[in-house]
């Protein structure tokens, strides 16, 4: 558990998550590629590649004439707050806030009355060059205060939160131009006129957590969706070779709908499962077809004060097991199902189910998008927490170690489809 905390709290947006699992790979051994180069790919090799600095996959090759592709997909981004380039909002009175949008579907109340900062990347002139540089402002910097009961009576009787007016973080009073603008270079290491581009958002500075009075939970920003792809990469790290190539692949953008060239809409996956193939003069057609997808993202637990969300039969607890998500916003059909169950039974991983009330409908995730581009069979899974999409999110410690250990026997496996028989070796 310590682990998956230590790797939440210097995961302060998806650039570090993914900067900082990149750093394990090399650690273990893998070889960075880079998409603009011509790099050798070759049976025994172990590889990563990422993509706009906020997507990463990584695979290794056992042998030249592998069956498929065992692929998991997580997405790095979580909804919260963006920051406009032209940040700095003078006024009223001497006030200064900071110019935000929406990103993703967010539970607005719990962003308020906390101390924030802000996380993600900026683009630095450095000569003729431009360079990618990881900001994380290490200051109580900024916080969204609420307005008194006394002047909004409806506080409590649900009110509803405009984002350009109701969730406008400040900073200071009486601040010079250009102050926000100062401490974002101080944190990238440059002068402020040689930042040309930001890609910066809010992020809470409290720190990832265990609680509860037999310490059952964990409390962190971001479980949704790195607790998912923490425990698939942990699964991927320690799996033993099989006659499939084992992928991992950390996408961007779920929360806004995939549509980015790091997203699960984009070309990322396919991109690389077609050089794979390309590198070691494998026909495509027959390595999709005996591929396996699973897509995880967190999931549903029944929540202790409104079970009546959750439909009857399909109620996830948190330190449960891993759930498998059903229905027609969900990838997971009967085949993906019965595969994902006989792998977790084999690792001896407790399962769970997910479906929605037929009158609530809930979202989707990655799975419907990436196995629209690469067409394998897909289980959406996830991890059981509450509060899903707020700041400061709770599941279970026993789960991330569940999918550890499902996700180690998936990678450890081969799957083959044999006219209407489906294999796992």
């Amino acid at each position: 558990m310590q682990d998956l905390l230590n790797f939440l709290n210097r995961s302060p947006s998806r650039y570090h998550a993914v900067d900082n699992l990149c750093g394990e790979l090399e650690a273990a051994g893998y070889v960075r590629l880079y998409e603009g180069q011509c790099q050798p790919i070759v049976p025994g090799g172990k590889y990563f590649v990422t993509r706009g600095g906020s997507a990463l996959l990584a695979f290794r090759i056992p042998r030249a004439d592998f069956t498929g592709f065992m692929i998991s997909a997580s997405h790095s981004d979580s909804p919260t707050f963006r920051i406009k380039e032209n940040a700095e909002l003078e006024g009223p009175e001497t006030y200064v806030r900071l110019n935000t949008e929406r990103y993703g579907g967010m539970l607005c109340a719990p962003w308020l009355d906390r101390p924030l900062t802000v996380a993600g990347q900026v683009m630095v002139k450095q000569g003729d060059d431009i360079q990618e540089q990881l900001v994380y402002v290490d200051k109580d910097l900024l916080m969204i205060p609420n307005v008194a009961v006394h002047m909004n009576r409806d506080a409590n009787n649900g009110f509803k939160y405009d984002a350009k007016c109701d969730m406008v973080p400040l900073m200071g009073m009486g601040l010079e131009k250009g102050t926000f603008r100062a401490a974002v270079a101080q944190a990238a290491g440059c002068r402020p006129e040689e930042i040309l581009g930001t890609d910066l958002y809010l992020c809470l500075r409290q720190k990832a957590l265990v609680w509860g009075a037999e310490d059952q939970f964990i409390s962190a920003q971001g479980l949704d969706d790195l607790q998912c792809a923490w425990g698939c990469f942990k699964g991927f790290l320690a799996a033993a070779d099989s006659a499939s190539v084992p992928v991992y692949a950390l996408l961007d953008n779920e929360e806004i709908g995939s549509g980015t060239m790091q997203g699960a809409a984009g070309t990322f996956l396919v991109d690389w499962l077609d050089r794979i193939c390309a590198a070691l003069g494998r026909d495509r057609l027959p390595a999709i077809a005996n591929s396996f997808l699973v897509s995880a993202d967190n999931a549903h637990a029944v929540h202790p004060n409104h079970p009546e969300y959750h439909d009857a039969g399909h109620r996830p607890v948190m330190n449960g097991g891993v759930v498998i998500k059903h229905g027609v916003h969900y990838a997971c059909g009967g085949v993906a199902c019965a595969v994902f169950t006989a792998l977790c039974q084999r690792a001896g991983t407790p399962v769970q189910h997910f479906a929605n009330c037929s009158d609530l409908p809930g979202g989707g995730t990655l799975g419907l998008i990436a196995s629209s581009h690469v067409s394998v069979h897909t289980v959406d899974v996830g991890l059981p927490q509450l509060a899903m999409h707020s700041c400061f999110e709770t599941a279970g410690v026993k789960d991330t170690d569940y999918l550890i250990q499902a996700m180690t026997a998936f990678y450890g496996a081969s799957f083959r489809e044999e006219g209407g028989r489906f294999l796992l070796d």
